[in-house]
């Protein structure tokens, strides 16, 4: 019995009308990243292990995937790493020198050190390619997914992230989609934490505010306590996440709330600098202050950008922030960068839910010409070569079969336009064309018929 064809958990295949729906997608994406200036790269599926191993914590290595070494990959293995179930990171890196990529990011800083002496500083750049995660498949997350990625490395101007909250503003302006973009700074997550008396908790106490959203005060309050923060701290913790008001009323209160602490004011002044910035230039989407956002803290040293869509429930479809020391693992300290990244397959996924997409998209040909034997099928041709050399999508239907069939097969493929050229057609040098719409029809020149089409 043959055995029944599947896909890995976690991946997609797409039909031709899902990959004109995500081509429209990345087609939005690389248009306005070039608006803005930025450069196409691209990099390989499959890094060395020894490039992405610790770049992303100790979690981040377990959803790598490894790719075994070719040939005998156990030739030379130490048995010992064989009988001891600890010593798998040891094992991992000698049956296997490469892995997938994880995201686009650390392939980007290797780049940019490899070839550093062959670029223009500041770097911009953008890439659209696949991601790999060994995570557990659900909605919204999956194993294998597109990330559009732009950044800007080497300039510490607060400019750059006001320019990404603009390209983020104009994508999904583009796409039609309702956002709210939610800022915070790293530099504000430290100033807390110091100034609650737990600067050596900070990833425990942004790990927790984190879920705030999701598990309420409570909870959180409860992990911190589990975590070793002690009920003071706790207390001091709760009129910051408390804050609210407008935008620039929250920046005020926690500016007051952290003064005296350097580091925590620096944030709250590079905050206030890019929403002034943004708001002076006027963006559609909603511009949010949430001292709770703490992704990237393994990377982000400032800005860190969250976009949420506003009409559809799932996890976040964009985010982004600076960090100043990426290449430092590969030999270039000191160089300081912002970016985004677009989540493609989340996009995709709410422009589906809300019906966003323009009707024409899954067209391919514009016309199909009917077969109505050999002599009328060279006529066509030779008609849709002149077609096609004016841009005009169109097909021949490549066997002579009843008519009823052909035009099943247009209906089907959602063709709004059927040519016919019989004997008559062949005489006068004319085309029939059908709308498929309303079933009206007309005979025309081919000129005539060229112009109607287009």
């Amino acid at each position: 019995m043959a055995q029944k064809p599947s896909i890995p958990k976690g991946t997609r295949d797409f039909s031709p009308a899902e990959m004109a729906r995500r081509n429209y997608i990345f087609d939005t994406i690389r248009d306005v990243f070039g608006l803005y200036g930025y450069r196409q790269i691209e990099t390989p599926a499959m890094e060395n292990l020894s490039t992405l191993m610790g770049k992303y914590g100790d979690e981040g290595d377990k959803l790598l995937f490894k790719i075994l070494n070719s040939g005998n990959y156990m030739a030379g293995v130490d048995p010992h790493l064989l009988a001891d179930p600890a010593a798998i990171n040891a094992l991992t890196r000698q049956i296997c020198e490469k892995g997938l990529r994880y995201d686009l990011t650390v392939p980007f800083a290797r780049f940019v050190v490899q070839h550093r002496n062959d670029l223009q500083f500041p770097f911009r750049r953008y890439q659209i390619q696949p991601v790999w995660r060994a995570d557990r498949p659900q909605k919204g997350r999956y194993r294998e997914f597109y990330q559009c990625d732009a950044d800007v490395i080497g300039s510490d101007s607060l400019l750059n992230e006001v320019e990404l909250l603009q390209m983020i503003n104009e994508v999904f302006s583009r796409l039609g989609v309702r956002i709210a973009i939610k800022l915070n700074n790293r530099k504000v997550l430290a100033g807390i934490a110091e100034v609650i008396g737990e600067p050596d908790k900070i990833v425990d106490i942004t790990v927790a505010i984190d879920k705030l959203e999701k598990i309420g005060l409570e909870k959180v309050k409860e992990e911190l306590a589990d975590h070793g923060l002690s009920p003071q701290s706790i207390a001091a913790l709760e009129p910051i996440l408390a804050i609210s008001g407008t935008v620039d009323e929250r920046l005020d209160s926690l500016e007051k709330l952290l003064a005296g602490n350097e580091t925590g004011s620096l944030g709250v002044a590079e905050l206030r600098q890019v929403v002034s910035a943004s708001a002076a230039l006027g963006l559609r989407a909603t511009l949010d202050l949430d001292v709770a956002l703490a992704r990237g803290l393994n990377y982000y040293t400032g800005c860190i950008i969250e976009v949420k869509a506003l009409d559809y429930e799932i996890g976040s479809i964009t985010g982004g922030g600076r960090y100043d020391n990426l290449t430092g693992v590969f030999g270039l300290p000191g160089v300081s960068g912002v970016g985004i990244s677009f989540g493609a397959d989340r996009i995709y996924d709410v422009l589906n839910g809300l019906d966003l997409y323009p009707p024409e998209l899954a067209v391919a040909s514009k016309v199909m010409f009917v077969n109505f034997g050999a002599a009328e099928s060279l006529r066509a041709l030779a008609i849709i070569k002149e077609l096609r050399a004016a841009g005009i999508a169109c097909e021949l239907y490549p066997d002579k079969a009843k008519m009823k069939k052909q035009m099943t097969y247009a209906n089907a493929c959602g063709i709004p336009y059927v040519a016919l050229i019989g004997e008559t057609e062949m005489a006068q040098g004319t085309v029939t064309v059908k709308n498929m719409a309303d079933g009206s029809q007309q005979t025309l020149s081919v000129t005539a018929a060229a112009a109607m089409l287009k």
